[in-house]
């Protein structure tokens, strides 16, 4: 997320209890049906969200162009309340929270909007599970973010604003949701399972996640992995793919990408392969590694020590865990299939992942 997540623990770890893994070998390994979901709505917006740079400012001054002040789109599945004069009153709902967000602009309505369209849901009875509002201020910094609990945000951009609402929801979810297992994983689907791509921040996840959405893989996530211990399986938060860099052109960006600077960002419904919006059973992980200059992708398969070590270090939310987050960590590795994956190119690592991991698939 924007490249800063690993940040993210320092406000989570909060001792609890775990409901604890399946005692029985393999039970998260039985196969289960693909089914498909209906394919996505019309985009929510069509063409870029572009951002200026102030030259006075070039790192932080960001203010959307005309184009992205446009009227927000109605009748898309997202309930924007409020006439067009009125602060725009959105809804969603996450790994099972009600979510309200109160913007103060449309401009800024459209970008939360087009970030977590997948999630959007109408309005329901009684106060939000998580409030926040967002106002637009004309001098110093341009946004303040409120955050249950009175905590409060100032961003100067888009990109700064957008990071700051995501890292504070991130906390606050794991927060309500203490029995699932957060890990800093981007999360697709493949023959009916989820399959996991950690790695260090800036190690490949999202850009691979990218990739593989053009091969048939199926979104869930590109940065947080919820798992529920019980069942073994992973849920979706399908928000917008956040991406650092533009990737290779022979995997294009579409028209509806979000620039605001910094970071990109594609809205669920522009992506190029299907969201899912149901938990999938955990299939396996893949710890990604960019090395430029490596002439052919390699996949490793992990020891079940190894494998442990390197999932404890995504894991978010340990000391809400028994055992500090190890007796997770190590069944995980005990149940389902680790890999190392080090690539340059994605086209020849997509292809490796394929034929190794499906090769009935092909």
């Amino acid at each position: 997320m924007h490249g800063r997540r690993a940040g993210f623990r320092q406000g989570v770890l909060r001792p609890g209890r775990s409901r604890g893994l399946p005692a029985a070998p393999g039970q998260w390994l039985g196969s289960e049906p693909a089914q498909e979901q209906a394919p996505p709505g019309p985009p929510l917006v069509r063409g870029a969200l572009a951002v200026s740079l102030s030259p006075a400012q070039p790192e932080r001054a960001r203010t959307p162009t005309p184009a992205a002040r446009a009227p927000l789109p109605e009748g898309q599945g997202v309930c924007i309340a409020g006439r067009e004069h009125d602060q725009p009153s959105l809804h969603f709902r996450i790994l099972g929270q009600r979510l309200r967000i109160d913007c103060a602009s449309r401009p800024v309505a459209q970008l939360v909007v087009a970030n977590f369209r997948a999630v959007a849901t109408a309005p329901t009875p009684g106060p939000a599970d998580l409030h926040y509002a967002i106002d637009v201020r004309d001098t110093g910094p341009r946004f303040v973010l409120r955050a249950p609990g009175g905590a409060t945000f100032v961003a100067q951009g888009l990109d700064d604003l957008l990071f700051d609402l995501e890292k504070h929801l991130t906390v606050a979810l794991q927060r309500r949701r203490p029995e699932l297992l957060f890990l800093h994983a981007a999360a697709l689907a493949r023959g009916g399972r989820a399959w996991l791509l950690a790695g260090d921040s800036g190690a490949g996840k999202s850009t691979t996640t990218w990739a593989l959405l053009h091969h048939g893989w199926r979104y869930l996530s590109d940065e947080l992995a919820p798992i529920d211990l019980a069942s073994g399986r992973v849920h979706p938060y399908p928000r917008a793919l956040c991406l650092k860099r533009r990737p290779p052109l022979v995997y294009p960006l579409p028209e509806a990408v979000l620039d605001l600077g910094r970071t990109l960002h594609v809205p669920p419904d522009a992506l190029p392969g299907a969201v899912e919006t149901r938990p999938r059973a955990l299939g396996g992980i893949v710890f990604v590694r960019y090395r430029a200059g490596l002439a052919a992708p390699a996949l490793r398969p992990l020891g079940r020590a190894e494998a442990c070590a390197r999932l404890y270090v995504v894991t978010l939310n340990a000391l809400a865990h028994a055992g500090h987050g190890l007796d997770a960590a190590q069944r995980l590795a005990e149940r389902v299939p680790s890999h190392s994956l080090e690539c340059d190119d994605l086209s020849d690592a997509c292809s490796l992942l394929e034929s190794s991991l499906f090769p009935d698939l092909g």
